[in-house]
């Protein structure tokens, strides 16, 4: 089991991994009843799409050698409501620490590793998905 969540009630969820106890809330948006305190599913879902792209980057990066320390990146999760509410984009734009000089094939390993993580890959072919690598 991966999780255990429960309903704490007014539209607030607390979710428990259960390998590590680590507990995350979250709220619906106040744009969808919310209080809008912690972070919403759908928040959740983009910062997971950043997490993973980071932690392939990484994996990739320590199997050959690359510094990829400090390297940031922003997430914007851009809501639609037709015909349903959903996610309809994701902006992912990453920024590389200023003075850490990347070959043209680091840089290739890395943006290829990033478009292959897991939770890119499997987010519905609707979801827009826009990447900028700024070196």
């Amino acid at each position: 089991m991966t999780a255990e969540i429960s309903y704490a009630g007014d539209l607030r969820t607390v979710a428990t991994h259960t390998q590590s106890g680590t507990v995350i809330e979250t709220d619906a948006p106040k744009d969808n009843q919310g209080r809008g305190e912690k972070f919403s599913p759908t928040d959740l879902l983009a910062s997971a799409l950043g997490s993973c792209m980071l932690t392939i980057m990484g994996i990739a990066a320590r199997t050959h050698d690359i510094d990829l320390i400090d390297t940031k990146l922003e997430i914007e999760k851009i809501m639609v409501a037709n015909p349903l509410r959903r996610i309809g984009e994701i902006k992912i734009n990453f920024h590389f620490p200023m003075g850490k000089n990347y070959s043209d094939k680091e840089k290739t390993i890395l943006e290829r590793s990033a478009l292959t993580c897991p939770v890119y890959l499997s987010l519905h072919a609707d979801v827009q998905k826009t990447v900028v690598f700024n070196w």
